[in-house]
């Protein structure tokens, strides 16, 4: 890291702090030259590994814009979609992994969605479960019927 005051390339790390709920950490940090003392944030990076072994970056709007298309012609609001998403991230990022694999956040995803909607639940699930028949759609509400009386 280098330095801000003489551009010197070391440094050492004096104190750290996780913020933003856990999705960045902000270090104190002292050159090694000019012992002048400076703090850096940096994103914790919370990567997806897809089923074709691809990785990319954690994305809430990608998270969203799949959960929306479920919620299509539902009276499911944009600010009840950024809820969910930070739900999600919240409860893959409290796995404490800096990587996930995708099947892992469609789990993370059906819960909430089905407390929020259960139409886009059966929606989602369809796809997420890749349901062939209506035996399977029956099959998942007497589940979510079994749940709900729990």
């Amino acid at each position: 890291m280098y330095c801000p005051f003489c551009h010197h390339e070391q440094s050492r790390v004096i104190d750290s702090r996780v913020i933003d709920s856990g999705t960045a950490i902000r270090r104190r940090r002292e050159c090694s030259s000019c012992e002048g003392r400076f703090t850096t944030v940096e994103k914790a990076v919370l990567l997806v590994v897809k089923r074709n072994g691809i990785t990319e970056p954690f994305s809430r709007e990608k998270l969203i814009r799949g959960v929306r298309r479920a919620c299509q012609g539902r009276d499911v609001s944009d600010d009840a979609l950024k809820r969910l998403a930070q739900e999600v991230e919240e409860t893959i990022r409290g796995h404490g992994s800096s990587q996930v694999n995708a099947n892992d956040v469609g789990l993370a995803i059906l819960e909430p969605l089905r407390h929020l909607d259960e139409v886009a639940y059966l929606r989602f699930a369809s796809v997420y479960k890749s349901f062939d028949s209506a035996a399977d759609f029956e099959s998942e509400i007497r589940l979510m019927r079994r749940r709900d009386r729990v």
